[in-house]
């Protein structure tokens, strides 16, 4: 299992490395997007904070995120945009977060360029959702989102053309798509502090 100091001095080995691209992602500019991929430490073990999305929203619906969003012009960076998201959907105050460092790029097929930016938060969080794009959050613990039992990978036929992703359900929510790609890195990241 791993400890937060394990993790700390993981990251601090440097991240990055090469992007990870879902299939058929396009052949024209991507947009700029960064999310907080926040583990909660809490007196019962490591968790990651997840979203689920209203069902209205126009890109993602009812999905299963990270805290995250668009890079607007005035964020000085990845890390400025994730943590001001965090805040805006959730009220994560950006004192409240350690980073670590960010994982590789995440292309995906929708048209994003996503930097995933791991940190530690630590509770109480006063969680206060914006009704708007947040329906609902819960917190997987990490030790069983870093189980490679727990990734599944799946195939779905979609616009004609055969896509493959990632899926961890857990407990009655489905979390799939980027978000559980995200998590794979993480794990792909992590993976010599798991065995």
């Amino acid at each position: 299992m791993l400890s937060v100091a394990r993790i700390r001095e993981r990251f601090a080995g440097g991240g990055g490395g090469a992007a990870v691209a879902e299939s058929d992602v396009p052949q024209t500019a991507l947009t700029p997007a960064a999310v907080l991929i926040p583990i909660v430490r809490r007196a019962s073990g490591m968790t990651v904070l997840l979203t689920q999305r209203t069902a209205h929203l126009r890109d993602h619906a009812g999905q299963v995120s990270f805290p995250g969003g668009r890079c607007e012009p005035h964020d000085a960076n990845r890390v400025d945009t994730a943590l001001r998201e965090a805040h805006e959907e959730v009220g994560i105050e950006p004192a409240q977060v350690e980073v670590l460092g960010c994982l590789p790029e995440y292309l995906t097929s929708t048209g994003f360029r996503v930097t995933p930016v791991v940190g530690f938060v630590n509770p109480p969080l006063n969680l206060r959702l914006d009704d708007f794009e947040v329906a609902d959050v819960f917190e997987p613990p990490l030790e069983f989102l870093l189980d490679a039992a727990n990734h599944q990978r799946h195939k779905l036929e979609y616009g004609g053309a055969l896509r493959e992703y990632w899926a961890m359900p857990w407990k009655g929510y489905y979390i799939w798509g980027a978000t559980a790609g995200m998590l794979v890195s993480l794990y792909r990241f992590l993976c010599a502090e798991c065995a």
